[in-house]
Parts: C-alpha cells; structure tokens; sequence
C-alpha cells in the first residue's frame, strides 16, 4: 500500500490506494475511537463512536481511503475533535476516478454526522465535493444513528447518477482560452477576497497543468488544474505589500469543504452557460 507523504505518527491527513485500517485511523485520528463524548456535552447528546459507524459501513460494502482530523492546541479536545472520512463502496472502485462519500463528524459538538458527495481523480490525487449545500445529509447525535447514516451512505450512492452526469457534461465541454482564464478569475475571488487586494499569484498559475495529462481543454480537465492549484498550494506569489510568498495548501476541513463545493457549483453553472 502506499501512503500519503505527510503520513507519519504525528500527521493528520493519510490518503491510501487501497483500505485503511483501524490501526492507522488511530494514528492520524483518535477521536474516531473516542471512549465518551467530550465534558461539555450534556446528557441529551447520544454518543455513539465514529468507529462503530464505520464497522457497520464496512458491513454495507464501504471502506475508508482518505482520513484527517482537525489540528488543535488543546490536547484536551484532540480526543474529540472533528474528522472526515472518505469512502468508497466496492461497487464505485474501478477506472481513473472514483466517487466517493464524505463522512464528517466530531465528538465535541463543532459537527454532527454529515454525509456529502465526492469525486476522486487517481492521476492527480484530487479530491473533490459535489454539489451544493441542499445535497448535504446532517444527522444529530440522538436517535438510531448507524442505521440513520447507513441509510444516508445509500442516499448519497443514489445521487452519484446525477454527479455523474455532471462529470461527463463537463468532460465534452471544450473552453476556449479567454473561458478558461474567466473561470480561473472566478475561482481566484473565491478563495481570495479580490476585492479588497488582488489575489498573490495569477488566473495563468493556477491554470497550468502539473502533467500532460492535464493538457486538455475540456471544463472538467480546468476545474481539476484549478482545483489541484488551489488545494494544495506551492505556487511563488506576491502579497498585498509586494513580498514574495508561497501560497499555502488549504488544509482546514471545513474551508476544504467550502472551497471545493464552490469550485464544483462554479464549474457547473459554466456548464449549464454553455450547453
């Protein structure tokens, strides 16, 4: 198997080719096996693990290829802190991308279960987020939880019809350069507030391809250039007071989130302009 260049026994984000273990999760995150539910929970709060959701996911044909957690100062909270899991059914691992489903959760009350769409692109290790906010499935922690977010996994396999659909418009979707460069601008003001400063690095950066298999033209071959760009940082750039810097890698679980749906929702709406 191998693993994410970050992973190590200290890291907080792993992504494998192939199922990862429990082993492993404890590694990059604890608060999946979490004993209790955080102090600050009252008694209302229905504690049920991640790790128990996970065992009966696995049961239903789903397994976990991407793991982190989010950081934090107070070692006191790391036990519990938020996580995200991306899953694949047997049924959905196969060619050059596979769709996956996000799961979210924490233990401190800063997320119920949440359930969203994803995309995965092997030649570029991208990971994507579907749709819009109205996709998302939110499950509280009372009630019959695993058999409530069993239920939801099915639901979001459902909707892949749809993602998929989505993915092959965009894939005959040829752009020509002066669209290419407009839906780059675009995508720079969502992660940068333009209009207070001009963004550090340039619509020609984060267009550039990283391989020759992105070499193609096609909206969804952009928004993977643009994505991969913008997601995992690294490009020289200049600040707002002319310093050169290096743009950093989007890291947070919740602005990952944010970005990557903006940037999907962006290139469909390009989509449907153009079709």
């Amino acid at each position: 198997m191998q693993l994410a260049s970050r992973f190590h026994r200290h890291s907080n984000v792993l992504r494998s080719d192939s199922p990862i273990d429990d082993d492993q999760l404890k590694i990059v995150a604890p608060s999946i096996f979490a004993e209790d539910k955080h102090a600050s929970r009252s008694e209302r709060y229905a504690y049920i693990p991640t790790a128990d959701v996970l065992t009966a996911l696995r049961k239903e044909g789903f397994s976990p290829f991407y793991v982190c957690q989010t950081k934090t100062r107070d070692e006191g909270k790391r036990e519990h802190a938020k996580h995200l899991l991306r899953l694949r059914h047997a049924e959905q691992i196969n060619g050059s991308e596979a769709n996956e489903i996000i799961l979210l959760n924490s233990h401190d009350g800063t997320s119920s279960y949440q359930m969203l769409a994803g995309a995965f692109r092997f030649v570029c290790n991208n990971g994507m987020v579907c749709g819009t906010t109205h996709n998302d499935l939110r499950i509280q922690h009372k009630g019959n939880i695993i058999d409530n977010v069993i239920e939801g996994a099915f639901r979001v396999l459902e909707d892949f019809d749809q993602v998929d659909a989505q993915k092959d418009g965009m894939k005959v979707l040829t752009l020509n350069t002066s669209e290419q460069a407009a839906f780059a601008h675009a995508a720079l003001a969502l992660k940068y507030d333009t209009d207070l400063a001009p963004a550090p690095i340039t619509e020609h950066q984060i267009l550039r391809p990283r391989r020759s298999a992105d070499l193609a033209d096609d909206l969804w071959t952009t928004l993977n250039r643009v994505q991969e760009n913008l997601i995992k940082g690294g490009l020289r750039g200049r600040s707002a007071s002319g310093k050169t810097i290096s743009t950093r890698a989007v890291s947070g679980i919740d602005q990952n989130i944010k970005l990557n749906r903006a940037l999907w929702v962006l290139a469909e709406e390009m989509r449907k302009l153009k079709a």
